[in-house]
């Protein structure tokens, strides 16, 4: 069994999305989002942003005891300055599961949405459908949570693949022992 923690980074929002696997079993732990923009009359400069999101994310992997990270890799936007900022993000939640000492997996938003609805080009409201539908959901998860869900599948999936060629690799060596 292994508790998975799926993070979508945004530097305003950052969704996760948490969830238990145990063998081909896949469940629903938690989900939401780190907001990080502060208030209208005072909003987050970007180092308090940086810190917001660092501290959520300690705060969930202290709360759900996740054994694996996930996150989604930055893409180059066609604005610079968001995508830098995007970056920054992703590295303070990826700090947090460092200090927690968890292994971090990286997936490019196009696996992720072929893992969960078997093309790279869906849109936010496929890849929330197939949420709902994949985990059983009685509720629609914000899109950013949904998001960060279809990380934590999107690595499940990839463990389970993983394992799937070890073991066949395995079964091979048999098989040639037996010859």
């Amino acid at each position: 069994m292994a508790i998975i923690l799926g993070i979508d980074p945004g530097s305003r929002l950052t969704g996760y999305g948490i969830i238990r696997q145990q063998g081909n079993q896949l469940t629903y732990v938690a989900s939401g989002c780190i907001n990080a923009t502060g208030t209208a009359r005072n909003p987050y400069t970007l180092a308090e942003k940086l810190k917001v999101i660092h501290d959520g994310v300690s705060e969930l992997i202290a709360q759900f005891q996740p054994d694996e990270f996930a996150i989604e890799q930055v893409f180059m936007a066609r604005n610079p300055d968001s995508a830098l900022k995007l970056g920054q993000a992703r590295g303070a939640a990826i700090v947090a599961a460092a200090q927690a000492q968890l292994p971090v997996a990286e997936y490019a938003a196009r696996l992720i949405k072929q893992a969960v609805v078997g093309t790279g080009a869906a849109d936010k409201a496929q890849v929330q459908h197939m949420v709902i539908a994949m985990l059983k959901l009685s509720h629609r998860p914000q899109a950013d949570a949904a998001d960060a869900l279809a990380v934590a599948l999107c690595h499940a999936h990839s463990r389970n693949y993983a394992a799937s060629l070890a073991s066949s690799k395995g079964t091979n060596k048999t098989t040639r022992r037996g010859r």
